[in-house]
């Protein structure tokens, strides 16, 4: 059966940071001499990112310098221990916040919840998130749990799939996905370009579905069809996420994305065609924007109008990247305003893998 997204829910934290202050927090941390402090500048001008959320903010006066808003960030890196412990005290309430939000937009009440899918590449801790959502949101102490970790920026693109098996196994199942990542516990210090785009790049959110095998009801609808991935032969050293003695730490090869473009196309077009679809009939697109240069090398090599990427170069300006939270926050946006028709929700991760979903948007 396919999986119905009846609610889908989004949270940011309260406070963010502006495309100034990164590039004033990049200069300390990074810029080691002073003629580095320029790339810093360059690199996050070009991320096309205006603002950035954060658990670790404080103060609510944007008269503060940066250091003093953000002071877990001193003036030597943080070592993981203390970043994992930031990732506890944080990760709940802004997940609790997307639920809340998923739950009001479906219509459905927490006890109805039979699985949960918890997503989270930027923090562990046990008892963790998913104990945390059964106790505050009451739900069932029997719901079924599966916790997709540590995938990078598609992982969300795994939990429809976890719940879309849920609900061909059990067309009584209602599911409830939640993917939180905190990336800015993750600041990288030193001199390594690679980590300088990360550094950019990457911010906190949070993004909720409440999904079921059963039909939608009135209103604009999002209906999962099928799930599809590729592991792109030979990338393997192209982009990593390991966990170091100073937070998890990402490398980003600058050729990420034309080996994508060069991959996408032939792999996407064999895929669709087992749904006897085309390119050329996808009407609405949630690409990841892992990057302006991923999103424009995607474009170019799928012939996507600059219309088709709009809701993902407005999440990227809006939020930043937020890993696998970011493509639950394009499609809200697309269920909001885009045409009727197949969608197609496409990110990418550490393999390079990609993850593609299918899904029917309706009136």
């Amino acid at each position: 059966m396919p999986l119905t997204l009846h609610g889908i829910g989004t949270a940011v934290p309260e406070q963010a940071v502006s495309a100034e202050e990164s590039i004033a927090l990049a200069e300390r941390v990074n810029a080691e001499r002073p003629e580095q402090a320029g790339l810093v500048r360059r690199i996050h001008q070009r991320s096309q990112v205006h603002r950035r959320g954060s658990v670790l903010l404080e103060g609510s006066g944007r008269q503060l310098p940066i250091q003093q808003r953000l002071p877990f960030y001193g003036e030597e890196s943080p070592g993981t221990a203390d970043r994992m412990r930031a990732f506890a005290r944080h990760a709940t309430p802004l997940a609790l916040k997307a639920c809340r939000a998923a739950f009001r937009d479906s219509g459905l009440r927490p006890e109805s919840i039979t699985h949960l899918v918890t997503v989270s590449c930027t923090g562990f801790e046990a008892p963790g998130v998913d104990l945390a959502l059964i106790e505050t949101l009451a739900l069932s102490a029997s719901v079924q749990r599966t916790h997709v970790g540590f995938m990078g920026c598609h992982g969300a693109l795994n939990g429809l799939r976890v719940a879309r098996a849920y609900a061909e196994a059990d067309a009584g199942a209602v599911v409830l996905l939640c993917s939180v990542e905190l990336c800015s516990l993750h600041l990288h210090y030193g001199w390594e370009p690679e980590k300088l785009v990360a550094n950019a790049l990457f911010a906190d959110g949070a993004a909720a579905v409440v999904a079921s095998a059963s039909p939608p009801a009135t209103g604009r609808s999002l209906v999962l069809r099928a799930n599809g991935a590729t592991v792109i032969p030979g990338s393997r050293n192209l982009m990593h996420w390991q966990i170091g003695d100073h937070g998890f730490s990402m490398g980003l090869s600058p050729r990420v994305p034309t080996v994508v473009a060069e991959a996408l196309k032939p792999w996407l077009e064999g895929w669709l065609d087992t749904a006897a679809l085309r390119v050329e009939a996808i009407r609405s697109w949630a690409l990841h924007p892992g990057g302006p240069k991923i999103l424009t090398a995607c474009a170019e090599a799928l012939k996507l109008s600059p219309a088709q990427l709009t809701a993902s170069r407005e999440v990227l300006h809006d939020h930043g990247n937020m890993s696998s939270a970011t493509v639950l926050f394009i499609l809200e946006r697309l269920r909001r305003s885009a045409e009727s028709g197949p969608c197609l929700a496409l990110a990418f991760g550490p393999g390079l893998s990609a993850e593609a979903a299918l899904l029917d948007l309706s009136d």
